[in-house]
């Protein structure tokens, strides 16, 4: 394999954008210059960026660069799983099927509601007064 060889993919979910690089190497995650553990504190989140490369057994076969921006974290660990999934499509095809069966390959639909006017918010409304 040549050094140069990079698998480049995009992931949202809610308001986060996760721009991520497969580079073939030992299984390391790097998340916005840091390690993943130190910018993922929750448990549930870390579990959540691993899942595609546990389920295709390529834990230490690729590292992941990744840039991330906007939303909370656990949008962020979303997008960053739909972006992985994404790249190692690209970089195998077989893993399509796989990874479809398991979903993480569709984007999560569900973002914030808009406010409407006449509203507090999305769907609280002011309080009524009889007199």
């Amino acid at each position: 394999m040549s050094d140069n060889i990079r698998y480049a993919a995009v992931g949202r979910r809610k308001e986060s954008v996760a721009r991520v690089q497969l580079i073939p190497g030992k299984g390391d995650i790097l998340v916005n210059k840091r390690p993943f553990e130190k910018y993922f504190l929750r448990e549930t989140d870390r579990i959540i960026v691993k899942q595609p490369l546990d389920v295709t057994n390529n834990v230490a076969k690729y590292n992941v660069v990744a840039n991330i921006g906007g939303g909370g974290l656990t949008g962020q660990a979303g997008a960053l799983r739909l972006g992985i999934s994404r790249a190692l499509i690209s970089a195998d095809p077989a893993l399509k099927d796989l990874l479809r069966k398991q979903g993480y390959l569709t984007r999560d639909p569900r973002t914030k509601e808009r406010k409407k006017y006449g509203q507090k918010g999305a769907r609280k409304r002011f309080q009524w007064t009889k007199r």
